[in-house]
């Protein structure tokens, strides 16, 4: 097997055999050291970043909030994975020379025009739109799918499948069935 691929990137069944070490390694880890089981996942994290943000700017909210109090705002293993995650592809981009500043990928250019402007609010309302789908679903893609995937869950199974399927739909809406 290689290492990379012929255009420089990570070979991605050498990477998702990586992501699964990992994914087996936090739930082995966080049952021996916290005595219960966590799962991978990182929704939460921005959700526990938010209330670090606030606490800050209005603690009596944070502390008169029932979400907060349950989840306790604190930076745990989980928010260290996420930074993990941005350091890594960091690392990983600027070490395979892929890195590059990007205001408006070509795809969305070629759909949508060259207005960082424009790609920046989709992106921020995406966003919101996402997190909220997420907390409705108390969990993320790599929580309920990888997670889930793991443990051979039903509901792992349907949910990756739903995710994927409405990606996979979402994109042809939105770029007209184009590939990039």
């Amino acid at each position: 097997m290689k290492w990379k691929t012929d255009d420089g990137g990570w070979n991605p069944y050498l990477a998702g055999a990586l992501a699964g070490l990992l994914a087996v390694a936090s739930a082995w880890a966080t049952t021996h050291w916290l005595g219960r089981t966590q799962y991978l996942g990182s929704s939460t994290t921005f959700v526990r970043a938010a209330g670090l943000i606030e606490k800050t700017v209005a603690p009596e909210h944070v502390a008169a909030n029932e979400y907060f109090t349950k989840e306790k705002v604190r930076v745990d293993w989980q928010f260290m994975l996420v930074i993990g995650i941005f350091i890594g592809a960091l690392i990983a981009a600027l070490s395979d020379r892929s890195f590059k500043w990007e205001g408006v990928p070509p795809i969305w250019r070629e759909r949508f025009g060259p207005s960082v402007r424009r790609r920046m609010i989709s992106a921020f309302f995406g966003g919101v739109i996402a997190m909220i789908g997420v907390r409705m679903a108390d969990g993320c893609p790599s929580g309920h799918g990888l997670s889930g995937l793991m443990q051979l869950s039903l509901s792992g199974f349907v949910a990756l499948a739903m995710f994927f399927g409405f990606g996979v739909l979402t994109g042809a809406v939105l770029y007209g069935g184009r590939r990039s």
